[in-house]
């Protein structure tokens, strides 16, 4: 007996419902989709703080000499002469301050602000206060094993002020000991010279100290030193004039008052290494 239509459909009803619910049928673009998800997934880059890491800069070339460095401890600033002495009266002593640019071979409240100006000087917070100074000290060797040697400076108040040691000066921020050499040579001892620094006498020192410029008030000094041949000296004794020190500086204010170095005097003395 032949199934009538309606049996046939019943049957192939059957058959799917026996097989599970259809599953649906994968197309290409279906696989299409899926392949450039995966690669995405694993092309992209690596999170930033991790590139950062492998791609961080080398350090800078060394230097042949290093360059004045800065502390990280609480260093004030201050606008004007009379916000530095505000500060100053209730840190130090009224004997010391008054003193200041009144005793002999001292300097007074004006030079301080502009050395801190300038950034060649910091003080720390502190009663009392400690100055922090970078120093380039040049031994100038001459024939016949002398070193040249400051023996006094005359300042512009007329007074004198006893030195006796090797030139020096105070460096200025990012300043290297080779360039601070060169210049303390050429403010110091009147026109460019050829300098020579003699390979391997660099020494760095630090020295704790009251400071004779400003009584009462300590002193650290961090002293860059080398020995250094400066070709065109004079043989015998002279003396040279500096022209005003912070010639260069815009605060007039404070300038008009400071105290300043006018003539240099200079002697060849025996080296305590070379002489006996």
């Amino acid at each position: 007996m032949s199934k009538t239509p309606e049996s046939l459909n019943n049957a192939q009803n059957n058959t799917k419902s026996s097989l599970g619910p259809a599953k649906p049928i994968t197309t290409l673009p279906d696989l299409f989709l899926t392949a450039v998800s995966l690669l995405f997934l694993f092309s992209s880059p690596k999170p930033n703080h991790i590139l950062f890491r492998k791609f961080l800069p080398f350090p800078p070339n060394p230097r042949r000499f290093p360059k004045m460095t800065t502390t990280s401890q609480s260093r004030p600033s201050f606008a004007t002469p009379q916000a530095l002495s505000d500060w100053l009266k209730p840190r130090l002593s009224s004997d010391s301050l008054d003193s200041w640019g009144v005793k002999p071979g001292t300097k007074n409240l004006h030079n301080l602000w502009l050395e801190l100006s300038e950034g060649e000087t910091s003080l720390v917070d502190s009663s009392p206060p400690l100055r922090t100074v970078n120093v380039v000290t040049v031994r100038i060797l001459g024939k016949g094993n002398l070193v040249l040697v400051e023996s006094r400076q005359e300042l512009s108040d007329g007074s004198f002020r006893d030195r006796f040691r090797p030139l020096s000066e105070k460096m200025k921020p990012h300043e290297t000991t080779e360039e601070a050499v060169a210049r303390a040579v050429k403010e110091e001892l009147g026109s460019s010279r050829v300098v020579r620094i003699v390979p391997g006498s660099y020494r760095k020192k630090l020295e704790e100290r009251n400071s004779a410029s400003y009584p009462g008030l300590p002193a650290r000094y961090v002293l860059h030193s080398v020995d250094a041949w400066v070709e065109g000296l004079p043989e015998e004794d002279f003396v040279t004039e500096e022209k005003e020190e912070y010639e260069d500086v815009d605060w007039t204010r404070g300038l008009e008052k400071a105290v300043s170095v006018r003539k240099h005097y200079w002697e060849w003395v025996c080296s305590d290494s070379l002489c006996s």
